[in-house]
């Protein structure tokens, strides 16, 4: 799955275009490395968010398409 579409599935980040907006701004990293919106997300990867003064670590443990506002949050674990 595209990186700015589980950032938005997940609910880590509200909608996909700020998403798309925060990878080419250099503030999303997988695994240590700068990603962009495009990159491909898969379990076990590490993502990082930069928001601001902030940042936001999470693994990845399941990819799915869509899923309720509820469960979202099985989709990571927060490091």
């Amino acid at each position: 799955m595209r990186l700015d579409k589980f950032l938005k599935v997940s609910r880590l980040i509200k909608r996909r275009t700020v998403a798309n907006e925060a990878c080419d701004g250099g503030r999303v990293m997988i695994n240590d490395k700068p990603a962009k919106a495009s990159a491909t997300v898969k379990v076990g990867d590490i993502i990082t968010i930069s928001f601001g003064n902030k940042e936001v670590r999470v693994r990845v443990l399941d990819v799915q398409e869509t899923v309720r506002k509820e469960t979202a949050g099985e989709l990571y674990e927060e490091l």
